[in-house]
């Protein structure tokens, strides 16, 4: 195997640093986009842009890149160009080997480290053609229950197998299960009035909420499912018993029966605790399947693939499962065989996010692997 060399590592640190510093929380990934484009044709390699921005409200849609090969196969990696949410401006540095953000704040790592592999294996592959043919796919909103990758029109693409390095895990990991994942949202609507002349003519909605919620099994539910409260509005004032209360949550599981089980139970402790005589509440609620679940089988051409080109690089591969989703859940409910690999990341989503040097490096040399495994 044809490791990256030290130019081509050099590279990768900068770019990677590059796309780290401009900030692209989703909804917002057109600077991003556009210092991607620009690097692309730069190596004359042309770009096309879809409308999966205005469909998710966000600036920017997915791109889509295509490198030739000199056979008729053709191999895909998939990067997302948005992050969670950024409170302070990325500043990345190096400390103790590692990539981190010199604030308190993510790195955006998750999934630059992808982004950036991408880049350089889109330099490596136009000035030395590969067998295979490759595609690269950026999307947008996957931090949105993959919103752009929903969007995102699967017929253009000539790949029917591709590869995402998407999981928070010591390279080696590839991800052979992922939940199915599902949404509530709540609205309780009861009687607002004065709550220190006349609390008994008035319904408290946070009330009917809390007693839903203690009701509710949450957290880590068995090996492959959980739940989640995450969010909590309502009220107006101290001084009033509250009309109105708003909950998000979700449950999510490895068994899609399970979870549309567990989504129907936070469904039924809420229709409980509106019927209750002591806090009786009109109740709206939303439940949404965001994506899929998936299980791979051990024998499958991507898991052998990616097993074959993790070992070639001196890596043993682990078969993992995901209590989190990606855009692989997308494109394969789409009939695509892509894989979520392990890209090295550490504490993504938190302030102190970091990836090592070593395993960014390592990341690239499993993508050319797998451009040269493909290709045999």
């Amino acid at each position: 195997m044809t490791v990256a060399s030290e130019a081509e590592r050099r590279r990768l640190h900068e770019t990677f640093a590059a796309l780290c510093a401009i900030a692209s929380p989703s909804g917002q990934e057109r600077a991003c986009a556009n210092a991607v484009s620009s690097q692309l044709h730069a190596m004359g390699v042309g770009v096309s842009e879809d409308g999966a921005g205005a469909a998710v409200g966000g600036d920017c849609g997915n791109l889509l890149a295509r490198i030739p090969g000199s056979g008729d196969r053709w191999l895909l990696f998939c990067a997302h160009l948005d992050t969670v949410p950024v409170a302070a401006p990325p500043e990345p540095v190096i400390r103790d080997g590692a990539w981190q953000n010199a604030n308190e704040e993510i790195l955006g790592a998750d999934n630059k480290v992808a982004v950036a592999t991408m880049l350089v294996l889109a330099q490596r592959l136009m000035e030395a053609p590969a067998e295979v043919g490759v595609e690269l796919l950026f999307t947008v909103g996957e931090e949105l229950s993959l919103a752009g990758a929903k969007e995102f029109e699967t017929g253009v693409l000539r790949s029917s197998l591709g590869y995402l390095f998407d999981s928070a895990a010591p390279v080696g990991g590839v991800v052979v299960a992922s939940p199915t994942h599902y949404r509530l949202a709540a609205e309780l609507r009861g009687v607002a009035a004065h709550a220190g002349v006349r609390p008994e003519n008035g319904r408290s909605a946070i009330l009917a909420a809390a007693r839903a919620i203690a009701n509710m099994r949450l957290g880590r539910i068995d090996s492959h499912t959980t739940a989640n409260i995450g969010l909590i509005s309502g009220g107006s004032a101290a001084n009033v018993v509250p009309e109105r209360c708003r909950i998000v949550g979700e449950a999510r599981s490895l068994e899609a029966a399970r979870a549309e089980q567990l989504a129907s139970e936070l469904v039924e402790c809420l229709t409980d605790a509106a019927n209750d005589p002591e806090c009786e509440c009109d109740l709206d609620v939303t439940l949404e399947r965001e994506f899929e679940g998936y299980r791979v089988r051990p024998s499958s051409v991507e898991v052998e693939l990616a097993f074959d080109a993790l070992r070639d690089c001196g890596h043993e591969p682990v078969a993992t499962t995901s209590g989190g989703g990606s855009d692989a859940n997308a494109l394969r409910a789409r009939g695509l065989a892509v894989l979520n690999l392990a890209n090295g990341t550490e504490r993504n989503h938190e302030p102190g996010e970091r990836v090592s040097t070593s395993a960014l490096e390592s990341v690239l040399d499993v993508a050319f692997a797998l451009v040269e495994r493909a290709g045999r």
